[in-house]
């Protein structure tokens, strides 16, 4: 990380580090407008969940945990490719740099391609919230509500994802031509926190709709 400060800098910074410490900055305020526009779906997600515990938890076990736990351990391995990509990039190495920054992107789409998936499996059995909602019960209403919730907390953070996969081939385009040393890789290591970020994010969807009240 220090390497990266010494690298050459824009005219409208007073040096390399200062360059630096505005992006770090940048990238932080972001995440933080980020945390409180999930931070408001999801205590929407507990309030109505506290009203109706008894509906949700029923709802929720539609949901297919082995599904649900797969994409958490590949979103925990794409972590650990992306941090791996952020390490060679701090010391200069533009193959590990591609090799890593592909693995994550990979992984990044078999999470989405299962998530695509799920979708599809909700529509067939007739949970999309709508005209299409062919869920009977007597919490027929609050079941709605959770499957809105569900697309709205999920679809929200795959298209976060699909974001990340572009920023990504982005930045792997520009590693693979040798943008990025030892000297510079904040690029790199920006993308990184928003990667992780995102993961983040998974890492509290998966109890709060996947496990929690669960009973099969």
């Amino acid at each position: 990380m220090e390497a990266s400060r010494t690298a050459a800098h824009q005219h409208q910074f007073d040096s390399a580090a200062q360059q630096y410490e505005a992006s770090a900055l940048g990238m932080w305020v972001f995440l933080v407008t980020e945390i409180m526009f999930f931070g408001g779906i999801l205590t929407a997600y507990v309030v109505y969940r506290s009203l109706y515990p008894e509906s949700f938890a029923h709802v929720s076990n539609h949901l297919s945990l082995p599904l649900g736990a797969f994409n958490t351990v590949v979103l925990i391995g794409s972590s650990l490719t992306m941090a791996l990509a952020v390490h060679a990039g701090q010391l200069g190495r533009r193959l590990q740099i591609v090799v890593f920054l592909a693995l994550t992107m990979l992984l990044g789409s078999v999470f989405l391609g299962i998530k695509a998936y799920e979708y599809h499996h909700k529509f067939v059995e007739g949970l999309v919230p709508g005209p299409l909602f062919t869920y009977e019960g007597a919490d027929r209403g609050p079941a709605q509500m959770f499957m809105c919730l569900y697309f709205g907390l999920t679809g929200i953070h795959a298209l976060h994802m699909v974001i990340g996969v572009g920023v990504l081939a982005v930045i792997l385009a520009m590693a693979w031509r040798g943008r990025f040393s030892a000297a510079y890789s904040t690029p790199v290591e920006m993308s990184g926190l928003y990667w992780h970020f995102v993961d983040v994010v998974w890492i509290f969807l998966f109890p709060l709709l996947y496990l929690l009240g669960r009973t099969t």
